[in-house]
């Protein structure tokens, strides 16, 4: 090879990741793509977070752009909307989603409220990520689901991926987003593989998608649910029952044209989650497919969620839980009537 020679390295079109290390890609990328992009929170820097999302940006892009943080989630926020208000584009991480409440007041009383309080003159280009959700055997506050909260609170924007090509793209997406955008990451999905596509994101940020096709009942849900949709679609399969699994993605804004439409052909919704059922998301979902879906409903939406309790110690975390069995029972129940 003479001196003129050079070898060029095509990148990768897609790569088979967990869900870490695609959210840590789209991470990268955003960085890349735009140096007003910065990291925030606590042990993201050398150590790479708790759950290694962040991990090798500190390196790369220096103590500057991925700043080790004290341990105070309400000046991580307010940081980072002053921050924000010159110019940059920070992304700030939760440690665990019980850890997010000693900055909820910077987040619903300022982040979420600064671009209406300017009538649309201040911009709020925010990431907040919040590692979220159970099945990880963790104990109180490392295990939550409190997603109601911030759908619940006007000039937030919510959503959850389900698998790494979502992570990948949602977080791109997210960052470029001019409003604050509220990210949960479900834990329990931070470490199985599945294909990220590079080329394109296909579906936008806060499009809800169906992963299954099926004609009997429809089922939802967001983040880790999905897997455990597709588990519980699976076992009804092998009797004849043929579920319609839709992954949420969003949950402020939520896309409901293909619930509707699948509702529509099924006559069977059934909404799942982790969090707490009263006054939830899924309460939400049922109450607005009701409302504009009734005629095509054959039985009541039915909810299947965590209970109205604190979240238990991890040795009974698979008794709160929904799982594919509890799918299955509600499933049940809706097509029985």
């Amino acid at each position: 090879m003479t001196t003129q020679d050079t070898v060029t390295t095509a990148a990768p079109t897609s790569a088979n990741l967990p869900m870490a290390k695609a959210l840590n890609q789209g991470l990268r990328q955003a960085m890349l793509d735009d140096p007003k992009v910065l990291m925030m929170g606590e042990d993201i820097g050398p150590l790479g977070g708790v759950f290694r999302v962040t991990e090798g940006l500190h390196a790369e892009f220096g103590e500057k752009r991925v700043l080790d943080t004290p341990l105070a989630e309400s000046g991580i926020i307010g940081t980072a909307i002053g921050l924000a208000m010159r110019g940059y584009r920070p992304v700030c991480e939760i440690q665990f989603d019980g850890f997010v409440f000693p900055g909820f007041d910077q987040i619903t009383s300022q982040l979420a409220r600064m671009r209406n309080r300017h009538e649309g003159g201040v911009t709020m280009p925010v990431v907040v990520r919040i590692p979220y959700g159970g099945h990880i055997g963790s104990i109180e506050h490392h295990q939550e689901s409190p997603e109601a909260y911030f759908a619940h609170t006007p000039g937030l924007r919510v959503v959850s991926p389900s698998n790494s090509h979502d992570a990948y793209w949602m977080m791109r997406e997210a960052i470029a987003s001019n409003d604050p955008v509220i990210f949960f990451e479900p834990k329990s999905r931070y470490w199985p593989k599945s294909e990220v596509d590079f080329t394109g994101a296909g579906t936008p940020l806060h499009a809800a998608k169906v992963v299954r096709t099926g004609t009997s009942v429809t089922v939802v849900g967001h983040g880790a649910m999905v897997s455990v949709l597709l588990q519980a679609a699976d076992l009804a399969a092998a009797e004849g029952i043929h579920l319609e699994v839709i992954d949420l993605r969003s949950i402020s804004p939520i896309d409901y044209a293909p619930i509707l439409e699948s509702v529509h052909k099924t006559g069977h919704l059934v909404v799942a989650q982790e969090a707490a059922g009263f006054v939830s998301v899924g309460s939400e979902i049922a109450a607005t497919v009701t409302e504009r879906a009734f005629y095509s409903l054959e039985a009541p939406v039915l909810r299947v969620s965590g209970f109205d309790t604190p979240f238990p110690p991890a040795a009974v975390e698979t008794h709160f839980l929904p799982s594919p069995d509890r799918v299955l029972e509600a499933v049940d129940r809706s097509l029985a009537y």
